[in-house]
């Protein structure tokens, strides 16, 4: 990483920032809400398509627990092992046309879901949208940083996950409405639709920011084409390893992800073991996760304005370790809701924190490079949850798992605390 990276990095972040803005505030600003308007309506159509396709492979081809959890794993692997790799390009090409390719693009392969009849056919569809999606998450987190200013990426980037915690919760209901209603078909070409519905909104914008972004350090000219993208690889990832808040962060958010990752498959075999509960308690316990998140999101971003990104990422992982703690020693229906309300909220408090410190501390020629890295680790930890979750239950109980979760994330916020949080001395000279 040459000096002048460095230079930026060590002062990406002011001390003498103003207040930050609150939601309201940053929605005030027209590139910002139409990045909101278009992540609203592509994410709506995209758990639509999602639930459908589970609902498709559930009850109608009558797949097995294995096949579908395949469908997760199909849509999350292209973006960790890809994610590095797209970050290179994002920050190689323009901002706009590479989001309104990737829109245009999936809007044309989700129609392809209209044909599919096989399991393999949903997981191959479902890769090919990945694959495409790995290059518009770097991009986004670029076209977010570009649209606000600095004090104000915590509240752009609460909205933006309040999107994503809002369809969570009321989309499983209004899929399964549209199957029942009208057929699978109609999830997939309105989820269509929506990309289509993002590219034309983000076709309005001007990213005049992202046209001046500053060059890297270019890889020698004699460089090979392969050559040039593994320098460019290997200065993202070279900046997040001699970062080490911003290393801490991702391990957290890696941390929490996996977790999530666990409960997905986990929490109805708790339930139904642990609890002797029915499925109707099954859905409210679920359902508190996401209703956590939603209140996590809101409250912080209200409430915790003034604490700083590391603080409430401590918090955070604190907050997951209790929770997971209340899970593995009560047994009882009002314990397991208390306990998914807390980790719910607690990995609010880790998410929008981790986004905002990674798009505060990096230089903006760096920014395609780190956040695919970022995402990449994300997915590839809610991967593992899934894999990891199924084979320690065949040797240890739902609850022994619980509580080896709990130890990990306690056990990272004490080495975060101890070791990757940046000296006093190093925050006043920046």
């Amino acid at each position: 990483m040459s000096t002048a990276t460095a230079q930026r990095a060590s002062t990406a972040i002011d001390p003498e920032l103003p207040a930050p803005l609150s939601m309201r505030d940053v929605l005030g600003y027209p590139m910002l809400r139409r990045l909101w308007y278009a992540q609203i309506i592509s994410v709506f159509g995209d758990f639509l398509a999602l639930f459908a396709v589970i609902g498709v492979l559930t009850f109608r081809l009558h797949a097995t627990a294995q096949q579908v959890t395949g469908v997760q794993i199909a849509y999350m692997l292209p973006i960790a092992v890809l994610g590095i790799l797209a970050g290179v390009f994002v920050d190689r090409w323009p901002l706009k046309p590479t989001m309104v390719s990737s829109d245009s693009i999936r809007a044309g392969l989700v129609l392809l879901l209209v044909f599919a009849t096989q399991p393999w056919h949903f997981y191959a569809i479902l890769a090919g949208i990945s694959v495409v999606s790995s290059f518009f998450g770097p991009a986004q987190g670029v076209a977010i940083r570009s649209a606000v200013p600095l004090h104000g990426l915590r509240s752009a980037n609460a909205l933006m996950q309040q999107v994503m915690f809002g369809m969570r919760i009321i989309g499983p209901a209004i899929a399964s409405f549209m199957v029942a209603s009208f057929g699978p078909i109609s999830c997939y070409v309105l989820d269509s639709a929506s990309f289509v519905g993002s590219a034309v909104l983000i076709a309005t914008l001007t990213f005049a920011a992202a046209a001046a972004r500053p060059k890297a350090a270019q890889a020698p000219q004699e460089a090979s084409a392969l050559g040039k993208i593994g320098h460019d690889m290997k200065q993202g990832m070279s900046f997040i390893l001699h970062h080490s808040a911003l290393l801490f962060v991702i391990l957290a958010m890696a941390a929490g992800m996996f977790v999530l990752g666990c409960f997905g498959p986990l929490i109805a075999v708790y339930v139904r073991d642990s609890l002797h509960a029915s499925t109707r308690a099954f859905g409210v316990v679920a359902a508190m996760i996401g209703l956590g998140m939603l209140i996590g999101i809101n409250g912080l971003n209200t409430f915790g304005k003034h604490l700083s990104n590391t603080l409430q990422v401590y918090s955070g992982l604190c907050g997951i370790g209790v929770g997971l703690v209340i899970l593995t020693a009560l047994a009882h229906v009002w314990s397991t809701v208390l306990g998914n309300l807390i980790i719910g909220f607690s990995v609010a408090g880790i998410i929008v924190p981790s986004q905002t410190l990674f798009q505060q501390a990096t230089p903006p020629e760096l920014m395609g490079r780190v956040g695919s890295t970022f995402m990449s680790i994300v997915f590839a930890s809610q991967i593992a949850g899934l894999v990891l979750s199924g084979f320690l239950t065949q040797y240890i109980s739902v609850r022994s798992v619980f509580a080896l979760c709990a130890v990990l994330i306690l056990t990272l916020a004490a080495v975060g605390k101890l070791w990757m949080e940046p000296s006093p001395a190093k925050a006043v000279t920046a």
